[in-house]
């Protein structure tokens, strides 16, 4: 998963016309350690869809923005606009996060 490294970035990988997933963590946060130990796998099962990983505390400004309240939360992207939240409560299993992907629009 690429690391969003600058505001510019953000908003390059948010403004495509597909799915772009962003994982919103901290490197302090434990549940943000054990969405790491199983996100794998699900990235290759939706591997029409970008994955990206993002620092709440380096981008807070853009978190806040983004009603991002805890975490790790997964944001949806496409053109620009969110299309989908999993809130951090509802990411601590593979099931919840399949679920939550599955549920997106389709293209």
């Amino acid at each position: 998963m690429d690391r969003i490294a600058s505001t510019e970035q953000f908003k390059e990988v948010t403004n495509r016309d597909s799915f772009t997933v962003v994982k919103y963590y901290t490197t302090w946060c434990p549940d943000c350690k054990n969405l790491d130990r199983f996100i794998g796998g699900i990235m290759a099962e939706h591997a029409d869809k970008q994955w990206f990983e993002m620092d709440a505390e380096q981008f807070q400004e853009i978190a806040e923005e983004n009603e991002v309240r805890g975490i790790p939360s997964l944001l949806v992207y496409r053109n620009g606009q969110k299309v989908a939240h999993l809130h951090s409560k509802f990411a601590k299993t593979p099931d919840q996060v399949r679920e939550y992907l599955n549920s997106l629009p389709q293209a």
